[in-house]
């Protein structure tokens, strides 16, 4: 079963809401509202997806919803082949589900994000590929350092306390002291168990550097692994809760 969230972010607050739940069985797609979902209607007045108009309804198809299939590249674009390699996918393994566990479905003009559930590796490991945010808000300097990053370079995640939007905001840091953009708030209370558990156990890395023209939101490609121990569950808070089973 592959596992992918929805999230949705409120233009005048910048919160994030995860407010979906999409599975793939292999056979079909299944797409639920998530308890997230109410805390967006309450907070931010959150409507409910065109697509999928009825909170409480359990919605499956054998194709991929069009809500998440136009935020995976045609096969037949002439820059597909470029889109892969962005995402450090090989053309062998480019199913949708996998395009939207690393790319996150991102488009410039809406404000929703995809993320995979994480599972464990045989050894324990808790890993996963993801896109830097912010990186638009930080200085030229700070670009440029992104520019001259290498395949494997380690950084760190730094506690960003004084963040005026989000207090728990994890910067991504290098071994130089540059800031290279924020880890995505949808792993940042998962991180903040792992730090407190075993931070000698966590490793941030980096994957690829995509040059310019890039879009910006595709320019760092993380990848992280942590120790995953017996009683840790990630997305296990109340909003990742399916509304309906």
């Amino acid at each position: 079963m592959k596992t992918v969230f929805l999230a949705w972010q409120d233009f005048n607050s910048r919160r994030w809401f995860p407010i979906g739940k999409l599975t793939y069985n292999g056979i079909q797609y299944q797409f639920v509202y998530t308890q997230g979902v109410k805390n967006a209607q309450k907070e931010c007045e959150f409507q409910p997806l065109f697509s999928f108009p009825d909170l409480e309804k359990v919605y499956t198809s054998k194709e991929l919803f069009p809500l998440f299939a136009n935020r995976v590249m045609r096969r037949s674009r002439p820059d597909y082949k470029t889109y892969l390699e962005c995402l450090n996918i090989p053309q062998n393994a480019d199913e949708p589900m996998a395009i939207l566990y690393r790319s996150g479905g991102k488009k410039a003009t809406d404000t929703f994000e995809i993320f995979p559930e994480p599972e464990p590796d045989e050894n324990g490991l808790y890993q996963l590929h993801f896109f830097v945010h912010g990186l638009r808000y930080f200085p030229d300097s700070s670009l440029d350092r992104v520019n001259k990053l290498q395949q494997n370079e380690p950084l760190y995640l730094v506690h960003d306390a004084q963040n005026h939007y989000d207090p728990l905001a994890l910067l991504l840091r290098t071994e130089d002291n540059y800031n290279v953009g924020y880890c995505p708030r949808y792993l940042v209370d998962d991180l903040h168990q792992l730090i407190e558990k075993n931070p000698q156990k966590l490793n941030l890395q980096v994957e690829r550097v995509n040059p310019a023209p890039t879009p910006i939101q595709f320019r760092l490609l993380c990848n992280l692994t942590a120790q995953w121990d017996a009683d840790f569950q990630p997305f296990s808070t109340t909003d990742y809760q399916p509304l309906i089973n």
